[in-house]
């Protein structure tokens, strides 16, 4: 599982996404940052994030048209949103983002080692959500395994039992063939 997690900044202020990519600094995570909703659901038709930090107030599409749209993809609602915005504490604003399917809304300024925490978790959630694909993936090729052995040794028993003085040879065959995989 070699993949690093992507954390996508969303934020139409270049000032913002600088400060945003300084605040992860350091941690486990490749930041992402675009400067528009509509740049942020083009990249996520290609990549695959942990975490995405959306600002609320946007031109054009804003941070809860931009979530809702994320949330509508189904290989994209799964991905946790973080509202970032520098209006006042309207509790409004934030009923409305956790409404659009965000999981946290943070006003500004805000301290950047909550911050920090906040998204150290998602990304950790995201590596085991990748540790228990992987091993999923595994077992599945485990069991397609046990299937294709299984038929094989069902195979040898039919001829086998069906006889024939080559019966012996030919079920022999079939079984050192599965066992070398070809």
């Amino acid at each position: 599982m070699g993949e690093r997690a992507k954390a996508l900044l969303v934020d139409d202020r270049k000032d913002n996404l600088l400060a945003l990519e300084a605040i992860l600094q350091g941690l486990p995570v490749t930041a992402v940052a675009v400067e528009s909703g509509e740049a942020a659901l083009k990249q996520l038709l290609t990549d695959d994030f942990a975490v995405i930090l959306l600002d609320a107030h946007m031109p054009n599409m804003d941070g809860f048209e931009t979530a809702s749209h994320i949330k509508r993809r189904e290989r994209t609602r799964h991905v946790p949103i973080l509202f970032l915005t520098a209006a006042d504490r309207d509790a409004q604003l934030a009923l409305r983002g956790y409404a659009v399917g965000a999981v946290d809304y943070l006003t500004k300024p805000f301290d950047p080692w909550v911050l920090r925490a906040k998204v150290s978790i998602f990304v950790e959630l995201w590596g085991k959500s990748q540790q228990l694909k992987a091993q999923a993936e595994a077992t599945r090729e485990r069991d397609a395994q046990w299937e294709r052995l299984t038929e094989t040794v069902d195979e040898a028993a039919r001829v086998l039992r069906a006889g024939g003085e080559d019966a012996a040879t030919e079920a022999l065959a079939l079984l050192e063939k599965a066992r070398w995989g070809s």
